[in-house]
């Protein structure tokens, strides 16, 4: 009896779980302009709550950042499947996230793309976000320890690539990382108030458009902040 009472609670915590999530994808991002059908699937698809500290799991579905550790931050809901609705993606591209996290991001993009290269400043976050996706299932994802501002320059070229940390300019090295054609986001400001930029690749030209105000951890790495 005592074990069957058991079962029922974590049934029932997971139902509400998925609840959340459901209720997150129809009212946080649906409903607040995300159209890609994709990025709406995989959002419903991957548990946030498998990406947050254990102590703040019934906050996963709500739409703000959580913190996971070494003064990072999981991000909101909304502006994850804003920049992703924003790189339209397809099965196809290779992908470099800079700024791994906990992992929930990076299982979002391999959902979405073919390959997913992730670059992480902090050791322990990135082992823990690597553990994360081997447990989940997430296979076509590579992790490293490094400076996210310097891209991976062996895996490159790259259809997209996502930042999740602001920074006072664009690190160059992540606009000569792109494909023709590729799309890079991230966010540009000061600590305290930044913009998401999305910045195309065309004729060896590169286009920019500033789309919403954001905040972001700092990037942490190369010579990104200046005095402002």
């Amino acid at each position: 009896m005592e074990l069957s009472g058991r079962i029922e609670v974590n049934i029932f915590s997971q139902a509400s779980l998925q609840s959340q999530r459901e209720r997150m994808v129809r009212l946080q991002l649906a409903e607040r302009g995300i159209r890609d059908t994709r990025v709406l699937a995989a959002m419903g698809a991957v548990p946030r709550h498998e990406y947050v500290p254990e102590p703040l799991r019934q906050e996963a579905y709500e739409d703000h950042p959580l913190p996971i550790g070494e003064g990072q931050t999981i991000s909101q809901p909304y502006i994850v499947a804003a920049m992703l609705d924003h790189l339209a993606l397809q099965a196809s591209d290779r992908v470099l996230e800079v700024g791994t996290g906990s992992g929930y991001v990076t299982a979002l993009l391999s959902e979405l793309c073919a390959e997913v290269f992730s670059v992480e400043r902090y050791a322990s976050l990135a082992a823990s976000a690597e553990a994360n996706l081997l447990r989940l299932g997430f296979r076509n994802v590579r992790i490293k320890v490094g400076d996210g501002s310097l891209g991976w320059s062996e895996a490159a070229p790259f259809d997209a690539i996502l930042v999740s940390a602001a920074t006072a300019e664009v690190p160059p090295a992540l606009i000569e990382q792109l494909k023709e054609g590729g799309r890079l986001i991230l966010p540009v400001g000061s600590p305290a108030s930044q913009e998401l930029w999305l910045i195309r690749s065309f004729d060896g030209r590169h286009e920019t458009r500033v789309l919403e105000g954001c905040r972001f951890v700092p990037l942490v790495g190369g010579e990104v902040w200046r005095e402002l």
